[in-house]
């Protein structure tokens, strides 16, 4: 699968920008706050309907516009002809998405469709930051892989923000209703329970992937780990619920549930937050983002898959300014992986083009180059 065109209308701080990409290796090369990124970005919004970088889809418009749209057609060996994926938004409506100018009934039903995996500066906030991050990484890459687990997220997450609504209301008679709240609650246990269990049973696949990707990047020096942490595993969430009834309604929010759970990240059993250095940080997301290409490239293929079908399933691979921030150690590990052809269409942005024709020097790929200007971007 690739991205063979972008196009984008008022776009963060393009007001208007239309690229034909290479099938291989595209290098956006521009000063920082050009607009690098926001290209990434962009194609991120085609792979999965949001932003990397910001929750807030308006913040994708371009300032003095009240709308942007951002439109790519993929092409693929399994594909009968090129599809076009458009997303749009306009101030106060919602955002739209259509496939071939049709759109989707619900846009849940277009992840998994046209994989990506970004590898940013901001992936070390997995480790810093707290559990929410951490929840939406993996939630979005089994999102990605599972449909079911995506329905149960979208399932559980409704369910929930009514019980919170519900939770804030006052007391009397036109206020809190007791009996709906145990209708939600009724509803909302066998779905975190379900949600709690392909979580752990996911993790048990994804944790070797990742640890020998760990291995490769750092040579084996440390012992690295995942763990799910989650109050669920061997408790009844209903009896959960209503054990935390009195204090969810002191708080006016759901305590207890899947919304709450962790990944653990470990080295040598202690936590990478606080005893890993900066080097091995870097290592540990790294790993994580190569696991999660890999365990995405080889979702629906067997051992037998055709070549053809080996290449459509890779996804998109975004770099950003990995040459400033990761040391010639990872930048090397990455850059064998580019030559060995392990991913498909690759996407990098970087400061200077000397330095990013000399890393790629002796890759045997099409590689296509753009410079990038306060919102421009042409070809070199």
């Amino acid at each position: 699968m690739t991205l063979d065109q972008l196009h984008l209308l008022f776009f963060k701080n393009y007001d208007e920008a239309s690229l034909s990409l290479s099938p291989g290796i595209n290098c956006f090369i521009g000063d920082n706050g050009s607009g690098k990124t926001n290209l990434l970005d962009a194609i991120h919004y085609l792979a999965l309907t949001k932003s990397a970088f910001t929750t807030l889809d308006a913040q994708s418009i371009k300032q003095g516009a009240d709308f942007f749209v951002v439109k790519g057609k993929f092409t693929s060996p399994l594909l009968d002809r090129p599809e076009t994926i458009q997303v749009s938004l306009r101030l106060g409506q919602k955002k739209t998405l259509t496939h071939d100018k049709q759109p989707y009934e619900r846009m849940a039903d277009h992840i998994g469709r046209y994989p990506a995996v970004l590898i940013s500066p901001y992936d070390t906030d997995l480790i810093r930051q707290g559990s929410e991050e951490r929840r939406r990484y993996f939630d979005s890459l089994q999102s990605q892989l599972d449909a079911d687990f995506l329905q149960l997220l979208i399932q559980y997450n409704g369910l929930l923000r009514q019980r919170n609504a519900t939770l804030k209301q006052p007391s009397g008679s036109h206020g809190f209703d007791v009996l709906y709240l145990q209708a939600l609650d009724d509803q909302l246990a066998p779905i975190g329970e379900q949600l709690s269990a392909m979580r752990a049973s996911f993790l048990l696949e994804f944790t070797p992937v990742f640890q020998n990707h760990y291995q490769q990047l750092a040579e084996g020096r440390e012992v690295v780990s995942l763990v799910y942490k989650s109050q669920l595993p061997g408790q009844n969430f209903r009896h959960l619920l209503l054990a935390n009834e009195r204090r969810d309604l002191a708080m006016q929010r759901s305590n207890v549930g899947p919304h709450r759970d962790d990944f653990i990240f470990l080295m040598d059993e202690l936590p990478v937050k606080t005893y890993a250095s900066q080097g091995q940080q870097k290592s540990f997301v790294i790993a994580l983002k190569l696991a999660q290409f890999e365990m995405l490239a080889n979702r629906t293929h067997p051992a037998t898959a055709s070549m053809d079908s080996l290449a459509a399933s890779k996804p998109l691979l975004l770099l950003d300014d990995i040459f400033d921030r990761l040391d010639d150690k990872r930048i090397a590990r990455l850059l064998q992986l580019v030559a060995e052809h392990t991913f498909g269409q690759v996407f990098i942005t970087d400061t200077s083009l000397s330095r990013t024709d000399q890393a790629l020097a002796g890759i045997s790929s099409d590689i296509r180059r753009f410079r990038v200007q306060a919102g421009s971007v042409t070809p070199i």
